[in-house]
């Protein structure tokens, strides 16, 4: 065989779910640009990009099938001198697909349709899609090409059945959110489906974020000896020029995008999520409350860095129990990392809390409020003044409120509904303490000067709303926490490895069973809270979905 190659370009790009109007002139300046100054043969978008993904119950509404049948009509129009490939939900008698069609010469030439249809995970797309048959199969400059739909190429089915109809080369368009060990499985799979057939892949995924998810690009392509040849960047939307080499076992000098540690990998996904989730909601700016604490300063670097310091407004919000030191490290952070900020005691919200509640207290015990900071009603409180508050300014301002809890705190609800948890969006809610210093060592590392001050990273953590407070006065050491969360929450480890394990890592069994029955408890308190970024394989929210109302427990 002749060896042949063919210039594509990889449309790595952002598509907004449900702006159909804005995706299809999206892909339209792609097409063009992809023809006309990458001389490219073929340009291929991710999977349902034309809705964006995941589209959830829009696919329900049969206008919104229609528009996105519309829109497909008049994308053809566009392929003139180059081929293209997209994602888009496909209406037949037969159901509802999720499909992927090449289009050319202003003509759909082939329409394909997913045959795997996962359901687990942060997916339930057997709620929406029929399932599909068959391969997809065209050819491209003589080359026979197998077209493939993100999970079809986790089965070895969809890549047997390619090889046995002839196929060449694989493109398999993708919407694949971002997990901390997500890239490292999609590697590794994709290069043992290449290994086990001799067959090159195309791997094109979606960047962006959308509620939750961040969908972190990446794309690539492997050779037939599971070689990775090319790879787009992270997080990034690019049109990424390629060179197919087949047959790929040709010698071909490789173009990577630099390798990112977990640590960098995360960073970057919770700055784009962040930022695709403001603006997406129509918000130009966020506020968040500076504690001096670990996490409201990690969320303050990742809101500057994903929006810009012009874009982002802190809050001190002081009371008698704040230190000293914790004004003086939220001053200087602020200060270094040039946003705007103002400080606003709440003694005085406080006290007018306490008087105005004191005759409905003094019913229920006697003396209630001797020592108010003593009380967890008013601890509770106090963190309800700093919501308030936030949430005033929110509403003067248009700007979006960020929570800053951590998965850890979260996890155990160590949190006070309408106080810390208020907000928007919970950058930090699938990210566990221990990584939370761990990317801020990171971030810190990326400046010459640290822009959070070292006393912050060294500190007891504390949410100062008592005298001589400290996280660990009521929960385990956070190592400790981490790793049940881990076991539990993560892996859904039950009771009886849970004590095997705890036994290896040196947990005793009291801190184990206290730590789930803290977490089955406050179910209530996460359901009510902001949505998060996630950035792990098990987060809470549309990934663990367990009942507020349940009489089972492990413990039991």
């Amino acid at each position: 065989m002749a060896t042949e190659n063919i210039p594509i370009v990889i449309a790595q790009l952002d598509f907004w779910v449900g702006d159909i109007d804005a995706n299809l002139l999206k892909m339209q300046q792609a097409i063009t640009a992809a023809r006309d100054e990458y001389h490219a043969a073929l340009i291929i978008f991710p999977e349902l990009a034309l809705c964006g993904y995941p589209p959830e119950d829009l696919l329900f509404r049969s206008d919104f099938i229609e528009k996105n049948h519309q829109a497909l009509q008049v994308l053809q129009q566009s392929a003139i001198g180059i081929d293209v490939i997209l994602g888009h939900p496909h209406q037949t008698k037969q159901g509802l697909f999720n499909a992927a069609s090449l289009l050319r010469d202003q003509s759909i030439h082939l329409t394909y349709h997913k045959r795997y249809l996962p359901n687990t995970h942060v997916f339930d797309e057997k709620r929406y899609f029929t399932a599909g048959e068959g391969v997809g199969l065209f050819d491209l400059s003589g080359i026979p090409v197998a077209l493939m739909i993100c999970e079809d190429i986790w089965h070895p089915d969809p890549m047997n059945d390619a090889r046995a109809a002839g196929a060449e080369m694989v493109i398999v368009i993708n919407a694949s959110p971002f997990s901390d060990v997500k890239i490292e499985r999609r590697h590794a799979l994709i290069k043992m489906r290449a290994q086990d057939t001799g067959i090159p892949i195309v791997y094109v995924n979606l960047v962006g974020g959308q509620d939750d998810l961040v969908f972190d690009g990446g794309s690539f392509i492997v050779n037939a000896k599971g070689d990775i040849s090319q790879s787009a960047p992270f997080c990034q939307e690019i049109l990424f020029p390629c060179m197919v080499t087949v047959p790929t076992d040709m010698k071909q000098a490789p173009i990577l995008s630099p390798q990112l540690s977990t640590d960098a990998q995360i960073y970057q996904a919770l700055c784009l999520g962040l930022r695709d989730y403001v603006r997406k909601n129509g918000f130009q700016a966020v506020l968040l409350g500076l504690s001096g604490g670990i996490d409201s300063a990690l969320t303050l670097a990742i809101a500057v860095d994903a929006l810009g310091a012009d874009a982002v407004e802190v809050l001190l919000m002081p009371s008698q129990y704040t230190a000293e030191i914790s004004v003086i490290d939220a001053t200087l952070q602020a200060q270094t990392m040039g946003v705007k900020y103002q400080s606003i005691s709440i003694e005085s919200v406080f006290a007018a809390f306490l008087s105005s509640l004191a005759p409905a207290f003094m019913e229920l015990t006697p003396d209630p409020i001797i020592a108010p900071g003593q009380d967890i009603t008013a601890q509770n409180l106090q963190a309800r003044c700093r919501g308030m508050i936030l949430m005033a300014l929110s509403n003067k301002t248009g700007k979006m409120v960020l929570s800053t809890g951590n998965k850890s705190e979260t996890a155990v609800g160590y949190c006070t509904l309408y106080g810390d948890m208020v907000g928007g969006l919970d950058v930090l809610k699938d990210v566990s303490k221990e990584r939370v210093y761990r990317l801020a060592h990171y971030r810190n590392a990326k400046d010459p000067k640290p822009i959070i001050p070292e006393r912050v990273l060294t500190r007891a953590p504390s949410a100062e709303l008592a005298p001589n407070q400290i996280d660990q006065d009521h929960l385990p050491p956070y190592p400790i926490l981490d790793e049940i969360l881990k076991l539990y929450v993560e892996q859904d480890f039950g009771i009886d490895a849970l004590l095997d394990a705890s036994q290896i890592l040196g947990m005793d069994r009291e801190t184990v069973l206290r730590v789930i029955n803290m977490i089955d408890h406050n179910e209530y308190k996460r359901r009510q809270g902001p949505p998060g970024i996630r950035v792990t394989e098990r987060a809470f929210g549309r990934d663990r979905r367990y009942p507020i109302s349940s009489g089972y427990s492990v413990c039991q």
